[in-house]
């Protein structure tokens, strides 16, 4: 709009320069405007132009160009406040963020320099009271600013940009009024597990990278006496967690950092430490002297400061067991339901109702489950097949099968050398996870790579659970290809190529993530079939069972998450429910029970992220027709996202409307 009020505004200056003859102005008009606002060469005034020996016509025109050019500056600059303001913002909210934690932000960009962030103080972010309020007033802050914003005047990319941070720091600060609803120290995804796994990770590409990680060390026992500042008054609130989470807590404070391997250098952090300083020191970035000092200053702060903050905070947790009120779910709580809500925000990022969620959840449960009835009736020998190994699966190699995988998905997913350009594609190591942490991580997981420097993934298998065969190809699927790999390096090569705003990826969306790994997971299911179809054929009926069992599962304990969160169903209850289908040994359904207690949303990350992209691939082919296909439409979620639901549907209506325009 602006672009062309402003061309039509110099069309009327040229008209009048040509009117009166003013050839001077007509033939150089780009420069006279140039000297007049950059003042080069010679400082104009309105004082020194009308001294020109001018007649009172050449005059007259002379201030009507001028009141014209004023003109153009005054819209252009009414319609660009909002860029300008819009665009300001996001930067300085994206270099306050990560300059407030330095772990996030070496996990988020490679090269800080090249975002702006030219210095920074290495640190970990402390809880206080005072840290929670001035939170709380920066997002309160953040909105104000944004209300007074109309995304109708930015740019597409930034109006969208604008539409996702503007629903996501709402619904945070919904989240951050119930703030002691929180549990940083949860069995399963907690500090305790995460923080030594991300350490363990911490790339090293030049010393100011170790010099951050050991001064990162030197500040774990601060940042673990603010957790337990959090949890006194968590528990003060009424809020702490049940004894049976304090027990497994306890017992990962004593076991992730284990006395015997810091002290005969064997402990995992002990030793990728050394590896990364090794690739260093092959590089010539540092000397053999300069690695032994590393390496003695990341002993000394192992043992003097990271294994008694482990200590203590495990102390101070024994010291707090016994003051948690409720051993239940949320529902049990004062505003227990309200934060259940925000977590299927935040985590689902579902902005469904509890009762649509539900409908959505029952019917595919009866669908899948009804499936799954006459896929037995029709194979009776599918019960005694279920007890036989899927060894003989064709690839058992990790790479090989990741392989197949990125040659299964050609026909289907878009390709990441259509939006890579001139970058290396990624490459993908996979590695066991460290013994010391088997019994705390899930069966696998990826870790994402900087913005910056996405050519180098890592998967992460837990061989305690020993995936094999089928069912590491469809992990794989989940982590790899077509998942988590593909998903996070083909988008941010897309944000690259196209530009879009650095501020979106400090915003997440765990059911967008999680849902497109579920659904590209249970594709990998039907590739396995396609791939044993000549070779054993009766796999087929056998993989098409895994895939249901798998959904019927998964399914079930999300509505399982909802009746023990937002419904108040206790334990009694749900065994009761598990052993109608079959899972009726008590530790069993005691473990089921305490984890989603323990991690509310979690399975609905999973399973409503991919029930809602369902719903989203049902409105594209409604929209889209006979143009409707799995490649458009998997290349609209991944070009589109990370983003909640509501918002990839709008962009969906728009894109399509825009399309038909």
């Amino acid at each position: 709009m602006c672009t062309y009020l402003k061309s039509c505004v110099y069309k009327v200056v040229f008209s009048i320069c040509y009117r009166y003859n003013l050839y001077f102005l007509q033939n150089s008009s780009f420069i006279f405007i140039h000297h007049i606002f950059k003042k080069r060469h010679q400082v104009f005034s309105l004082k020194k132009l009308m001294n020109i020996h001018l007649s009172n016509k050449h005059k007259a025109a002379l201030l009507t160009v001028l009141s014209l050019i004023f003109l153009i500056g005054s819209f252009s600059f009414f319609f660009t406040k909002d860029t300008r303001t819009f665009q300001v913002f996001s930067k300085d909210f994206f270099t306050s963020e990560l300059t407030a934690n330095t772990l996030n932000m070496h996990y988020t960009v490679a090269d800080p320099s090249s975002y702006g962030i030219r210095s920074y103080t290495p640190v970990l972010p402390c809880y206080s009271k005072e840290e929670k309020e001035d939170s709380l007033k920066e997002i309160s802050d953040s909105l104000k600013l944004l209300y007074s914003l109309n995304d109708a005047r930015l740019s597409e990319k930034d109006a969208y940009a604008y539409r996702l941070l503007l629903s996501y720091l709402e619904n945070e600060k919904k989240g951050m009024s119930l703030h002691y609803y929180s549990s940083p120290l949860s069995p399963s995804s907690g500090t305790q597990s995460q923080l030594p796994i991300l350490l363990a990770e911490y790339t090293f590409r030049n010393k100011r990278d170790i010099e951050d990680y050991l001064a990162l060390l030197d500040q774990i026992d601060t940042y673990f006496e603010g957790i337990a500042v959090y949890l006194k008054e968590q528990s003060a609130e009424g809020l702490f967690m049940p004894d049976y989470s304090v027990d497994k807590v306890i017992a990962q404070c004593d076991t992730i950092m284990d006395k015997a391997s810091l002290k005969n250098g064997t402990h995992f952090l002990h030793t990728t430490f050394e590896e990364r300083l090794d690739s260093l020191l092959e590089e010539g970035i540092i000397s053999k002297k300069e690695k032994q000092f590393y390496m003695s200053e990341n002993d000394r702060l192992l043992t003097t400061v990271m294994l008694p903050a482990y200590q203590k905070l495990g102390d101070e947790l024994f010291l707090l067991k016994g003051s948690g009120k409720n051993g239940n779910g949320l529902y049990y709580y004062p505003d227990g339901k309200e934060y259940y809500l925000y977590l299927l925000r935040s985590h689902a990022a579902s902005y469904r109702d509890i009762d649509n969620i539900k409908m959505l959840l029952f019917k595919d449960f009866d669908k899948n489950f009804d499936s799954m009835y006459n896929l037995l009736q029709n194979n009776s020998a599918l019960l005694t097949a279920q007890s036989e190994s899927s060894d003989n699966f064709l690839y058992e190699a990790p790479a090989d099968m990741l392989k197949s995988l990125q040659q299964m998905i050609t026909a289907d997913f878009p390709a990441l050398s259509e939006v890579a350009g001139s970058n290396a594609l990624p490459v993908c190591t996979v590695k066991s996870i460290s013994k010391n942490l088997e019994e705390y991580c899930s069966p696998a997981f990826y870790l994402t790579p900087p913005l910056d420097d996405i050519r180098e993934n890592v998967i992460y298998i837990n061989q305690k659970n020993n995936p094999y065969g089928v069912d590491l190809y469809t992990t794989l699927a989940h982590e790899g290809y077509p998942g988590h790999l593909y998903q996070t390096v083909y988008t941010q090569l897309y944000f690259n190529k196209t530009g879009a705003n650095p501020v979106r990826s400090l915003l997440s969306y765990g059911g967008y993530v999680e849902g497109w790994a579920m659904y590209v997971e249970l594709t990998a299911y039907d590739y396995a079939k396609a791939l044993m179809k000549e070779t054993n054929p009766k796999t087929e009926v056998l993989y098409e069972s895994y895939k249901l069992d798998r959904q019927i599962q998964i399914c079930l304990y999300s509505l399982l998450d909802i009746a023990i969160h937002y419904e108040g169903a206790n334990y009694e209850q749900v065994h009761k429910i598990l052993s109608s289908i079959g899972i009726s040994k008590a530790s069993t359904t005691r473990a089921i029970y305490e984890y989603i207690v323990e991690e509310p949303s979690t399975y609905l990350k999973y399973y409503l992220g991919y029930l809602e992209i369902l719903e989203l691939k049902e409105e594209a082919q409604k929209l889209w027709g006979n143009d409707y296909s799995e490649y458009r439409f998997h290349r609209f979620y991944l070009e589109n996202g990370p983003a909640d639901f509501t918002n990839l549907k709008l962009q969906l209506e728009k894109s399509t409307s825009i399309k038909k325009t």
